[in-house]
Parts: C-alpha cells; structure tokens; sequence
C-alpha cells in the first residue's frame, strides 16, 4: 500500500479509536456527544494522515516521519482541543493533543516503516 493511502487509512482507524476513548468521560456520555467526537476524530485522522503519507513519502527517515506525524496530528488537533465544551464550560486540552499526537506518531512511524514507494520504472512507463 503506498505512503498517503497507508497514512488515510490508519489515520482514520487510529482517530476513530481515539474518538471513542472519549466514552470513559462521563461528561461526555451524559451529554451525548460520543457520536459527533468519533466522527470529528475520524475526520481529522483522515486529513492528518493523508498529509502525514505525502510527508513520509518525500522524507524517507522514519524518526522525521514520526516527528512530521506528531506535528501535523498535533497542529490539527489544536483547534478542537482549545475549544471550551458549551456544556460544561471546561477545556480538555491535554486529553486531546496526548492522544491525537500519539496517534500522529504511530501513523508517522507505519507510513514510513510499512508504507511503499513509487517505483520509478514503473512511472516511466507510465507516462
């Protein structure tokens, strides 16, 4: 599988995963927001991951691919975790970024390490 599709693919998983995590806090539950933070999660492991492939694919270093990854993850996680819950007036910002950079590692280390890259014959012939 090729670096972007891996990082789009992983990402979504990883970001769905981590949207559901958010089921062990019980604000979150008795407000009934759990299906809007997964589909939220997803889509921003979507995009993040997506990016995170197109890095990989220039880079070729896995500790870079990890740290681009964590930066990207982190950097569209932000927005949403500066944002102050209208229900409960609080801010989990260290909930989200922890996880959603974690998240940003591990799809910067796969698309690397388990990703593939263009073969050059291959692209020649193509065109």
């Amino acid at each position: 599988m090729n670096k972007p599709l891996l990082g789009l693919t992983l990402g979504a998983v990883l970001g769905a995963i981590d949207g559901a995590s958010a089921y062990f806090y019980p604000d979150v539950r008795e407000y009934g927001m759990i299906t809007g933070i997964v589909i939220g999660s997803m889509g921003k492991g979507l995009v993040a991951g997506l990016v995170t492939g197109f890095i990989a694919r220039k880079l070729r270093n896995v500790p870079l691919g990890i740290l681009s990854g964590l930066l990207v993850f982190a950097a569209i996680t932000y927005p949403i975790a500066i944002m102050e819950n209208p229900d409960t007036h609080k801010v989990y910002f260290w909930e989200i970024i922890l996880p959603g950079s974690l998240c940003g590692a591990i799809v910067g280390y796969a698309t690397q390490r388990y990703g593939s890259t263009p073969n050059r014959q291959a692209m020649a012939r193509a065109r």
